[in-house]
């Protein structure tokens, strides 16, 4: 089976810095993959990097069999990929309403309307603070428009990075529900998560990086019983 997205021999640098150093990964349709590892391990350069966001030095990012490499980063949003960023990034001077609208700037106002009831219907809290300017909105309220801004361009692979950072546990559980349930709704997914446990705890498979390299593979259960894995991510 050829895999969904495909990335290989990628090396990615900031200036002199080696962020990436030349991994290779694959993703099947309908899969949840997470990429973990410590801070500046890579995981959040990936992921920019499949986005369109970085350029890398070389390899290749192949999206069901297309090369992404050289793409505009909203191209790639219109091919099915969408990106939920690091630290939420929503525009905090627009209503949740302008945040929504953003999101969906590749499809049509008719696919909108529709999507935008899937996206209420998923995160109600929206729904009630509509017309709430991003901004006031709390870190989980905000965790939720971000994704539900991603959403909003009907993505085939959704990327996450960090969903769950700076969040109370109980909104991290809820966060984790409602990624299982985009999965099992047909959302292929790959997830950046410094809560190790909680991401291969849901993943088919995952990858630990160390400073730009894959070190280990493995489906979740694989890596959560792996020694070394627990001393290193899961405090065990």
């Amino acid at each position: 089976m050829a895999s969904m997205l495909s990335v290989q021999d990628l090396y990615v640098s900031y200036g002199a810095i080696k962020a990436v150093l030349g991994i290779s990964f694959d993703i099947n349709e309908g899969e949840i993959v997470t990429l973990i590892g410590a801070n500046g391990a890579g995981k959040s350069t990936t992921l920019n990097t499949v986005s369109g966001l970085l350029k890398p030095e070389s390899g290749n990012v192949e999206y069901r069999g297309e090369q992404l490499v050289g793409i505009k980063p909203h191209r790639i949003v219109g091919k099915g990929l969408a990106l939920c960023p690091e630290g939420r990034r929503v525009f905090t001077e627009m209503s949740v309403a302008e945040n929504l609208e953003m999101g969906g700037y590749t499809r049509t106002d008719a696919e909108n309307v529709e999507t935008l009831k899937k996206v209420f219907e998923r995160f109600p809290r929206l729904k009630e603070r509509v017309s709430q300017v991003a901004g006031t909105l709390s870190g989980g309220e905000q965790q939720m428009l971000a994704m539900g801004r991603a959403l909003m361009s009907k993505p085939d692979l959704l990327m996450l990075d960090e969903p769950s950072m700076g969040l109370a546990p109980i909104l991290v559980q809820e966060i984790f529900d409602i990624i299982k349930e985009l999965n099992e709704q047909g959302t292929t997914i790959l997830l950046v998560e410094q809560n190790a446990s909680m991401a291969l705890s849901i993943a088919d498979r995952g990858y630990v990086l160390e400073t730009g390299s894959i070190v280990k593979t493995g489906t979740g259960k694989e890596l959560l019983s792996d020694d070394d894995v627990r001393r290193a991510y899961l405090g065990g």
